[in-house]
């Protein structure tokens, strides 16, 4: 049996589903006792409410939620979900409400048409902030029922199907959206079959010239390829046949996506890449996978540390098989997974592959995949961060694949990110445990808190009552939990120092004048100062003075009875607030006006040197004591270590930079070694009006060579399009800005 297309192995169709009676066989085919009277009640409710609208590509707008539905449908999903995808967009983009609805198809189906709709309406301070808002709302949705994000990955799988009719910019910025959310949460339900499809529609709009560079040196070496796979399963077919296994043999090619990231994290080129052909054997049972690994092992050699036992320790979306990596014919390495049908399913379909249909289709909620962890740990994160960036940033940060298995001391099984630290390991265990860690044993041997854990290790965590977190255990870890338990302990920590503060400075006010703070900050007078100033008690108050937000001389004024002092007080405030404003005055003549603050122009504000935030790009800025207003780019990791207490809303005003005010950027080019493409890298920075400060040029030992630019620019449209035009010149491998 052979696999000639991605289709053939993951069962989605291509083509689109054209009509409804297409819809409707491809649901009886795999539940032919179904009652199809919601689906059919859905089209017509959808038909009517889309009439007259058009897509960008000319056909009626019913095209796009019926074939959301047929893709619904090839992941053999319940009647509800399906009605759904034909609902999906009517609420958000025509008069229906969600209230007819619920009238008309029930509260089940209206929840989840409510779960997938967009947050169109709300207004958000910047494209992160809407972004982040978007997923927040999904993973909320999610967490009641998971069908949410099925129908989501669906509707975004036909978006980008139908891509090349979008402008250009729009095309890169969905692409790219959809490379950092929906293919990780695809490849987290375990539907491989969407996830790749979506991965190589992404690089297709993201990196056009990659793209299509990568396809034509594929298509060279299609033949010869074809033949060397037929080759392969030919033999393995061979010794399965000898041992009497009842099996299945599939040959491919990696997809492009996976292709171009193994290019760009060895750096090499793809006639250098040799590990390009994957090879699945599927059979019965768990006992035939291990008799197909051996008879492997012993056709072919296996390469040390390539074996992965995922059938022993399952990946978190209940992904299982065994995957090895071997020298075959010709010096060739080529990847067998070895499966039974079950596994193969649940690979390929993920959730849907566990679906338990009960009346009119409906999910099992006692579904195994509704109690996945990450399911929780990502909810759970919705309900302890309140920014939307920082949101956005610790889904991104828990969606990467995991890669590394390590043990408890008892033995048990736990799964990490590359990179991921013994402090990780601490904080999955208990908080309490990751907060008092000082280091780890690891097979035995102490190690530090910066050891990064490799797969097989047994990890034990030793711990001292004295330890606390500080703000530099962020560079160390890379799960979001420890992430969010770290900044937690910091910013209440920050908060008692503060209230500490406040308290000593206060009380120290009130007795230049001879007075108590605990007389004075009681009664009437008090009590509708913190009302004022929107405090809940004493204790925020403090905290307010020991951030700095509140002058102890302004609540002595307010709360004092002695109104001589009073007088003097406002007097001797009055010259001071006098002096700030001549100050900040003299310092706005000097400060950058692209940037205003809470709609104000006249504000002293720092660029933050970080990450370099430039005209188009998305920010957050902080009150800094003494410096104004710092700025740095929204998805800055130095803004997330910020105490959120000093947040301020910062925009670009628009201006158009002038000569000196113009921001500095790091840009790095990685091409081949040779001569001329410095000159033409040059010219194409003088072209887009570009100047480079800098320039910084070493070479590899394999002939490539990597050139580190500082550069000026005025905004990020003209830094874009200098990477766009640098991309194009030949011998170029990949252009980058560099953030941190």
């Amino acid at each position: 049996m052979s696999e000639n297309s991605l289709q053939v192995e993951t069962g989605l169709s291509q083509g689109t589903t054209k009509t409804l009676e297409d819809l409707l066989n491809k649901i009886r085919a795999y539940f032919p006792q179904a009652d199809l009277k919601i689906i059919e009640k859905a089209y017509l409710f959808s038909e009517r409410a889309h009439e007259g609208q058009i897509r960008r590509s000319g056909e009626p707008y019913i095209s796009h939620p019926l074939s959301v539905a047929g893709i619904l449908a090839d992941l053999h999903l319940d009647l509800d979900s399906i009605a759904t995808g034909l609902l999906h967009d009517t609420v958000e983009d025509t008069h229906a409400t969600l209230e007819d609805v619920r009238r008309e198809f029930g509260e089940p189906i209206a929840q989840l048409v409510d779960g997938v709709t967009k947050i169109s309406q709300m207004k958000f301070k910047n494209s992160n902030e809407k972004q982040g808002e978007n997923v927040r709302k999904m993973i909320v949705a999610m967490g009641r029922d998971v069908r949410v994000l099925l129908v989501k990955l669906c509707d975004r799988l036909h978006n980008m199907r139908t891509m090349n009719f979008m402008p250009f910019e729009k095309q890169e910025r969905i692409a790219l959206e959809t490379l950092e959310i929906y293919c990780p949460l695809a490849g987290r339900m375990g539907i491989s079959s969407l996830k790749i499809e979506l991965e190589d529609l992404c690089f297709r709009y993201f990196r056009p010239d990659m793209y299509y560079q990568l396809v034509q040196k594929v298509r060279k070496t299609e033949g010869e390829r074809s033949r060397y796979i037929d080759d392969v399963k030919l033999q393995i077919s061979h010794e399965l046949q000898k041992a009497n296994f009842k099996f299945d043999v599939f040959g491919r090619s990696k997809h492009l996506w996976s292709i171009y990231k193994k290019m760009q994290s060895r750096s090499i080129d793809y006639e250098q890449l040799y590990d390009v052909l994957a090879f699945r054997v599927i059979v019965d049972s768990v006992a035939e996978c291990y008799g197909v690994l051996g008879l492997v092992h012993s056709l072919w050699k296996p390469i040390p540390g390539r074996f992965k036992d995922f059938i022993a320790m399952p990946k978190a979306n209940n992904y299982q098989s065994l995957h090895t990596t071997v020298i075959g014919p010709g010096g060739e390495r080529i990847e067998i997974q070895i499966r039974t049908r079950e596994m193969h399913l649940v690979a390929e379909r993920g959730i849907a592959a566990h679906w338990k249909y009960k009346e009119r289709g409906k999910v099992d909620d006692d579904s195994e995949f509704q109690q996945a962890n990450w399911l929780r740990d990502l909810v759970s994160s919705h309900q302890q961060v309140k920014s939307a960036d920082e949101f956005l940033d610790s889904v991104k940060t828990d969606l990467f694949e995991s890669e590394i298995y390590v043990f408890t001391p008892k033995g048990d099984v736990r799964e990490f990110p590359e990179g991921a630290s013994p402090l990780d390991f601490a904080y999955a265990v208990h908080t309490q445990l990751g907060n008092q860690c000082v280091g780890a044993r690891v097979n035995g041997k102490m190690v530090p808190l910066r050891y990064q854990l490799q797969n097989g290790d047994s990890i034990e965590i030793v711990t001292s009552k004295t330890q606390v977190p500080t703000k530099d255990w962020l560079k160390l870890v890379v799960t979001n939990k420890a992430k969010q338990k770290i900044r937690q302990y910091v910013k209440e920590e920050q908060r008692r120092r503060s209230l500490t503060l406040g308290k000593d400075l206060v009380e120290k006010e009130f007795r230049k004048f001879g007075m108590a703070a605990a007389k004075q900050l009681k009664g009437p007078e008090f009590e509708l100062f913190l009302k004022e100033n929107g405090l809940r008690d004493i204790d925020e108050l403090y905290v307010k003075v020991g951030y700095g937000r509140l002058e102890p001389r302004h609540l002595v004024n307010k709360v004092s009875p002695r109104s001589a002092e009073k007088e003097a007080a406002k007097t001797e405030e009055a010259t001071f607030m006098e002096k700030v404003v001549k100050a900040a005055a003299q310092k706005t003549r000097k400060s950058n006006s692209l940037i205003s603050v809470d709609g104000m122009d006249d504000v002293l504000v720092h660029f933050a040197k970080c990450c370099n935030p430039i005209p188009g790009d998305s920010i957050s800025g902080f009150i800094s004591r003494g410096r104004g207003i710092t700025v740095h780019r929204a998805d800055c990791p130095k803004a997330f270590e910020m105490d959120q207490l000093r947040k301020v809303d910062v925009a670009w005003t628009g201006a158009q930079a002038k000569e000196g005010q113009e921001r500095m950027v790091r840009v790095r080019v990685v091409s081949h070694d040779v001569p001329g493409l410095l000159k033409s890298m040059s010219e194409v920075f003088s072209v887009q009006g570009i100047n480079i400060e800098s320039a910084q040029i070493r070479t590899t030992k394999d002939k490539k060579a990597i050139c580190n630019f500082e550069v000026s620019v005025k905004d990020t449209t003209q830094l874009n399009n200098a990477i766009y035009e640098l991309q194009k010149i030949k011998g170029i491998l990949g252009v980058t800005r560099v953030l941190h």
